[in-house]
């Protein structure tokens, strides 16, 4: 919608500037004011409808019953762009060579970032990878956890061996920078002293969305190698160059989460993408993808979730205290070729981008320690609160009119059909203009106050409800 959007841009101005070249001098004067004036506004229009793609729930498939979806688990999957490559599991072990150990280093404490790791085989990565995975490990019963933990292995990330009862920085790089000039991406990595299941946390795809690297950072540091049951892998900002501009995109003005799992040899989204894919994700059992509202919206604390997928539907009840809203993900989406692949994985929403949000993060942190909670990872005295509603629908309600739009409302209110949710005035004409809902339901994403066009879309309104457990 996006991309329709700017190549409908893009053709206006070539055939303007075509039709400025093929006009007779004597009409260029006359047409300048008028042309001028022209551009003026189209550069108004453009600038308040960018990031207009205000999340994917709006194409969601409809909600299958629970009966349905249990008869379609393992029957379903959604096709990649074409421009995808899904990254399998190697299944065969072969001999591995020896790698480097990385330090074992405090992440409470401050220190340099590890150099990047020399280029290495492929085949050499993935033949390591084989050999962790052909030893099957041994499942915990949970009355037996605590007495008879089972000692965790080595594992194997970015060409360096972690070792168990661990935790380290690592390097990630893409390799699409000058070589001269290339930087690396922090992972923080946490192998448990006992076996468990491979968690990875994800933050700042979209580089202006800081909250997500906060929760990131807070998560990771807060955890305990030798009381970690499996290991935590956390990329705290993962569109580096994005977020050193305070840019949502990457430099090719390309949307990163819509690239996953990426190609080896297209696109710069594409490549990066397919590197951090193949690196990083592909070894991991569950994934939380952090984000916030795009620009000048915020997210009520939620899941994005495809519900009918019924392992993602059970994966979302580790989740303390957090909204989920039934979302079957777009193509490209990093939730979406990760669930592919065989991996859990839901995308966390908290608050708007370009800030920090201490309620939003302390929401995101919670939610991320009742998970591993629920996964016997950690053990801790852990309080579970009421269980949040999931929206199997949602609707988004626009502005009818152009000018500053007042809300009355807040995140997390519910709201009755036709209740004025806030008022878009005209400062030049002082009209008042109401914005009411369509439907009785949450709010669970808006706008921020700021001059809006017709057709914004400013309040997003979950409706279809269910309390689980009831």
């Amino acid at each position: 919608m996006l991309f329709q959007r700017c190549k409908n841009s893009v053709s206006h101005h070539l055939i303007a500037g075509l039709l400025v070249m093929l006009m007779p001098a004597a009409s260029l004067a006359e047409a300048g004011n008028t042309q001028s004036k022209t551009l003026v506004a189209s550069q108004l229009v453009s600038q308040l409808a960018e990031d207009e793609n205000v999340e994917d729930v709006v194409h969601s498939e409809p909600r299958r019953s629970k009966a349905k979806r249990i008869e379609n688990a393992g029957s379903e999957s959604e096709e990649a762009p074409e421009s995808a490559t899904v990254t399998e599991k190697p299944a065969e072990a072969s001999v591995a060579t020896p790698r480097e150990i990385a330090p074992n280093v405090d992440l409470k404490e401050v220190a340099p970032m590890p150099e990047p790791t020399p280029e290495t085989d492929t085949a050499v990565e993935t033949e390591g990878l084989a050999v962790e995975q052909a030893e099957p490990a041994t499942e915990a019963k949970p009355d037996i956890v605590e007495k008879q933990p089972v000692p965790s292995e080595t594992f194997v990330l970015l060409g360096k061996e972690v070792l168990p009862g661990t935790s380290t920085r690592l390097a990630w790089s893409p390799k699409i920078q000058i070589a001269g000039l290339s930087q690396t991406t922090p992972v923080l990595v946490v192998n448990g002293a006992h076996t468990g299941p491979t968690l990875c946390l994800t933050g700042a795809i979209h580089g202006d969305e800081l909250n997500g690297i906060e929760i990131v950072r807070r998560t990771m540091y807060d955890l305990n190698p030798d009381k970690l049951s499996g290991r935590v892998i956390g990329v705290p900002i993962v569109n580096l160059s994005g977020f050193q501009q305070g840019s949502r995109y990457l430099p090719d003005r390309r949307d990163l989460n819509r690239h996953f799992p990426g190609s080896p040899d297209g696109s710069l989204a594409d490549r990066i993408a397919y590197s951090l894919f193949t690196d990083v994700i592909s070894h991991c059992d569950m994934l939380v993808d952090i984000h916030t509202g795009s620009l000048k919206r915020t997210n009520l604390p939620q899941l994005r979730a495809d519900m009918n997928n019924p392992d993602v539907s059970v994966f979302t009840q580790g989740f303390d205290r957090m909204a989920v809203v039934h979302s079957s993900g777009s193509p490209g989406m990093l939730r979406s070729a990760a669930v592919e692949a065989g991996i859990r994985a839901v995308t966390l929403e908290a608050g708007e981008s370009l800030r920090i949000q201490e309620h939003q993060i302390k929401a995101g942190v919670n939610s991320l320690n009742s998970l591993m909670e629920r996964h016997q990872m950690i053990s801790r005295m852990f309080v579970w609160g009421d269980p949040e509603p999931i929206y199997y629908d949602s609707i988004w309600i626009r502005a009818e009119h152009g000018g500053i739009l007042f809300s009355d409302v807040g995140l997390g209110d519910n709201v009755s059909k036709g209740e004025i949710l806030g008022y878009v005035s005209d400062p030049i004409t002082n009209e008042q203009h109401p914005i009411r809902s369509d439907a009785n339901g949450r709010v669970i994403g808006m706008a921020v106050d700021q001059v809006v066009m017709a057709g914004f879309a400013a309040y997003h309104i979950g409706t279809e409800a269910e309390i689980p457990g009831e």
